[in-house]
C-alpha cells in the first residue's frame, strides 16, 4: 500500500510534548482519535459509539489526571479510501497515540495496515468481520465478538426459537454484509435448513429482482447480511410484495433508521441480533443505569448500539495512559493486559485482539420501537 510508505517513522516516535512522543518532558495532552461514518447513511451506528468514547474521556479528564486526553474525530463515511487518508492525517499530523475505530469492517481492513505500520494501537466498538483477527496485528483490537460468533448464534436462533426450515439469505456485498451472510449461511445448513442466496446492490433503490427470487422460494425467513439502510429498503419491498416470511438481519442494522426506512407497519417484529447489549429502562445493574442516564444528560438521548461498547473501547484508553503510559508502545502493552469490567461486558483481549465475551442479544422490533429479547441462546420471539 503506497500510502504506508514512511509512516512508520512518524507513529508517535516523534510527537511532541503533547502528544506523548519521544521528548524527555511529560507530555500534558494527548491525542485519541475515532474513526467511522458520522456523517453518512449509516452513521446512526456509529454516532453512539463516538458518543460513548467522548463521554468516557469527558469522564477521566474531570479526574484532573497528570496527562489530559483529546478526542479528535474522523469522518471515513463508511469508505475505505477516506479512512485510508484519514488515518494517514491521524498519524502524520495530529499525532495520535491511540484510535478508537475504525467502527466498519471495510475501512478496518484497508486502514488498520496503517495503524499497524505506525504502531498506533487502535480498538474498534463495532468492526466485526472474521478475518480482520488472522492479520497477525499486534496493534489492533475490538471490544465485539466477531461475526464467526454473531452469525452462527443468529442462525441458530433462526432454526431454532424461530423454527425456520427454509431461509433465503441476502448479503450487500461489503466486507461486513457477505462475512455475516456467510457465516449465518454455513451454520444454518449444519441444521438441517435449505438455504438460498443471493446478494444486492444496496445503492440500488429497486431490489425487485432479490424480492421477486425470495417471493418464488417462499421462505419461512429471511435474513440479510447487511446495514440498516438497505435492510429497511428490501424489508418493505418485501412486504409490499406480500411476503410474510419473519425478516433478521445483524448488527448493522440495529437502528431506529430500519423502521424510519421500511416504514413502521412493514418493520413490525423484525428482527435483529447484535454482540451488544443497549441498555434498556428496566435495566438494573446501577452501573449501566448510571452510564445510561450520564449519556442522556450530555447528548440528549438514550444510549442507542455500540454506545456501550464505545465507552468501554475508549476507557482501555484512560486505564493504560491513567497507569503511567504516555507513548503507544507502552499504551498498546496496557491495552494487551486489560482486565476490568466494562459497561457493555467484561474488557479483556486474547492474543490476536478478540474479546474474551462471547455473548449475542436478539432485538425485536414492536410498535416501532426496537426491544431487547435477551441472550440467543434464552430468547424467545415476542
Amino acid at each position: 500500500m503506497a500510502l504506508t510508505v514512511g509512516l512508520a517513522a512518524c507513529g508517535g516516535s516523534d510527537s511532541g510534548s503533547t502528544s506523548g512522543g519521544g521528548d524527555s518532558a511529560a507530555p500534558t495532552t494527548l491525542k485519541i482519535g475515532f474513526m467511522g461514518d458520522l456523517s453518512g447513511e449509516n452513521s446512526g451506528i456509529v454516532i453512539p459509539p463516538k458518543n460513548g468514547a467522548q463521554l468516557a474521556i469527558d469522564e477521566y479528564n474531570a479526574t484532573n489526571p497528570k496527562v489530559k486526553l483529546e478526542l479528535i474525530t474522523y469522518d471515513s463515511r463508511a469508505d475505505a479510501t477516506t479512512a485510508v487518508s484519514l488515518a494517514q492525517k491521524a498519524i502524520k499530523d495530529d499525532k495520535i497515540v491511540g484510535l478508537v475505530g475504525p467502527a466498519f469492517s471495510g475501512e478496518s481492513k484497508q486502514a488498520v495496515p496503517l495503524l499497524e505500520e505506525a504502531k498506533i494501537p487502535n480498538i474498534s466498538a463495532s468492526a466485526t468481520n472474521v478475518d480482520l483477527a488472522k492479520n497477525g496485528w499486534k496493534f489492533w483490537h475490538r471490544v465485539v465478538p466477531n461475526d464467526g460468533v454473531q452469525g452462527p448464534a443468529i442462525a441458530d436462533f433462526i432454526a431454532g426459537a424461530a423454527a425456520a426450515k427454509n431461509v433465503f439469505v441476502v448479503d450487500d456485498k461489503s466486507e461486513y454484509g457477505k462475512g455475516i451472510g456467510d457465516a449465518v449461511r454455513g451454520e444454518l445448513k449444519t441444521k438441517g435448513a435449505t438455504v438460498t442466496d443471493d446478494a444486492l446492490d444496496p445503492a440500488a433503490t429497486d431490489y425487485s429482482s432479490t424480492v421477486n427470487k425470495i417471493a418464488a422460494a417462499k421462505p419461512d425467513a429471511v435474513f440479510f447480511g447487511g446495514y440498516y439502510a438497505g435492510a429497511g429498503k428490501l424489508l418493505k419491498q418485501l412486504r409490499d410484495k406480500g411476503s410474510k416470511a419473519k425478516f433478521f438481519s445483524g448488527d448493522g442494522s440495529l437502528d431506529k433508521g430500519i423502521i424510519e426506512s421500511a416504514g413502521a407497519p412493514q418493520a413490525e417484529d423484525a428482527l435483529i441480533g447484535c454482540p451488544c447489549r443497549i441498555p434498556t429502562p428496566a435495566e438494573t445493574d446501577e452501573k449501566v443505569k448510571k452510564f445510561a442516564a450520564d449519556y442522556k444528560a450530555k447528548f440528549g438521548a438514550d444510549p442507542l448500539i455500540y454506545a456501550t461498547e464505545g465507552y468501554d473501547a475508549a476507557t482501555a484508553f484512560t486505564k493504560a495512559i491513567g497507569g503511567g503510559a504516555t507513548t503507544p508502545d507502552a499504551i498498546n502493552e496496557a491495552i494487551g493486559k486489560s482486565d476490568f469490567d466494562g459497561i457493555s461486558k467484561h474488557i479483556k483481549f486474547d492474543p490476536t485482539g478478540e474479546p474474551s465475551a462471547k455473548s449475542i442479544y436478539m432485538y425485536q422490533i414492536k410498535g416501532g420501537q426496537i426491544g431487547l429479547l435477551g441472550d440467543t441462546t434464552t430468547a424467545k420471539l415476542g
